[in-house]
């Protein structure tokens, strides 16, 4: 009888080892829940940012404004007839404490 009951107390102990320490333990099961959150933002960063990119491609396909704005922003590039201006803000005097 003892035998039988060191016997399921052995068991006992090496479920409750698996449950907590072993492989598929509750600990790696918390560790794939905060992986799978952490993925779930970074999929959603990435799908807002694929949809902005969609929405531009869509934009610069169909529109003359948007590739104007583009070539002006990033390339400086003005229409025949206007004047560049450049304001040139001065820089603020840094004076040394006395």
């Amino acid at each position: 009888m003892r035998l039988l009951i060191a016997l399921l107390v052995f068991v006992l102990l090496a479920l409750h080892y698996r449950l907590w320490v072993g492989d598929g333990s509750q600990a790696e099961l918390a560790a794939l829940r905060q992986e799978i959150a952490a993925q779930r933002v970074e999929l959603e960063r990435l799908g807002a940012r694929n949809a902005k990119l969609r929405a531009e491609v869509v934009d610069l396909g169909s529109g003359l404004e948007a590739l104007e704005e583009r070539a002006r922003a990033e390339l400086g590039m003005i229409r025949p007839g206007e004047t560049f201006l450049q304001v040139i803000e001065p820089r603020p005097s840094v004076e040394p404490p006395h």
